[in-house]
Formats: C-alpha cells, structure tokens, sequence
C-alpha cells in the first residue's frame, strides 16, 4: 500500500496565513454582498456598481413585484371581509324578509261551473290575520263575513272577482272567512295564502 507522505512543519501554513486567508475571505464575501447580492435582491446599491452592472435593475423588480404582491394580499384580505360583512347582512336581510312573507297557510281547490266552498279561520275577538287569494283563470263570487253564536257580520262582498289581498279583524270570536262560488263557464283554480292570528282553518262548506 502507499503511503503518502506527511507534510512537514515548514510546508504547513502558518497561523499568520490562515489568519490572513480568512480575512481574504470574508472580505470577499462582503464584497459579493454588496456588489451583487444587496442590488439583484433587495434593491440596495450603496456602491453604485450593481446599477453599473444592471443588478440594481433586477433587485428594483423584484423588489416591486414583492410589494404588489404583498398589496394585493392586503386587497384580497380586505374583500374577503367586506364580502364576509355583506354576505352576513344581506342573510339577515333575506331572512328577514322570507321570515315576514312567509305564509302561516297556502293551498289551492278547484270549483266546476255553479260549484261553491266555504273556508273559515277560528279567531279571537280583536284578531288579525292577512289573506291573498287569487283565481287561476275566470272570475268568482265571494261573501267575507263571520259567525259564532248567534252573531253574523259581512265584512265584504264581491261579484266577478279574480282575487283580493289585505287583513281580516275579527270583530269578536268565532269563525271568520270565506265563500266562494264559480259563475264561470269552466273549472276556476283559487290559491289561498293566510298568516296572522288565528287558531285553526277549516273547510265548512
């Protein structure tokens, strides 16, 4: 096997080389920082030898671009809470809104020609509900009024209707609603909607 020969004390550098080797090197490297690494990545030149050299240029870019790129973070966290803020409203806004037309009743009931209906809400005296009723083609006669014991009242009458919307009130306990008749020549569809303050429906005729 062969053996290499060790180095001997003189051909070792001496503490005094290293030493200096050292600094030469870290000298070197400041040097890169500052001509080169400082300008083409942080756009920092105080030498002046990375504009010189067109590093200044690219660390200007890319210094650039960071800062778009940071803005337009700061812009996307921004709209994400503005629409955050708006989603929330507007849901309470819809919410709102469905919550107060919701109807407490909707359904429909076709009359052939001749052919009559009654439906009636059980209210208390003072009551109030709201109604829309509407037919799907043709027009009917219909009687508003209410009863209970002996006590009869016609809130309103109508002749060749096609609908009505507005609040029924009580004017004392019992039963409050409608009578329908088709003077029509065909089947006539009438879609009933009802909310507000009554305890039961009821068909009675």
């Amino acid at each position: 096997m062969y053996n290499a020969q060790k180095p001997t004390r003189d051909e070792l550098p001496s503490s005094a080389q290293l030493f200096r080797s050292t600094i030469l090197a870290l000298v070197a490297a400041l040097v890169i920082l500052v001509t080169i690494v400082m300008p083409a990545e942080y756009n920092i030149d105080p030498t002046g030898i990375g504009r010189i050299i067109g590093l200044a240029e690219m660390g200007e870019i890319k210094t650039e671009l960071a800062r778009e790129a940071e803005q337009d973070r700061l812009r996307s966290e921004a709209e994400d809470q503005q629409s955050g803020v708006i989603d929330g409203l507007l849901g309470l806004f819809v919410s709102s809104a469905q919550a107060q037309e919701a109807w407490k009743d909707d359904f429909s009931f076709t009359l052939a020609p001749g052919e009559g209906i009654e439906w009636k809400l059980v209210m208390e005296e003072g009551a109030t509900a709201e109604f829309s009723w509407s037919t799907d083609a043709g027009r009917v006669n219909f009687d508003l009024h209410g009863d209970s014991g002996g006590q009869n009242i016609t809130y309103e009458k109508g002749r060749g209707t096609t609908g009505e919307t507005g609040a029924l009130t009580a004017a004392f306990t019992g039963n409050h609603g409608w009578f329908w008749r088709n003077r029509d020549s065909s089947d006539i569809t009438v879609r009933v909607q009802l909310r507000g303050d009554y305890s039961a429906l009821k068909q009675t005729y």
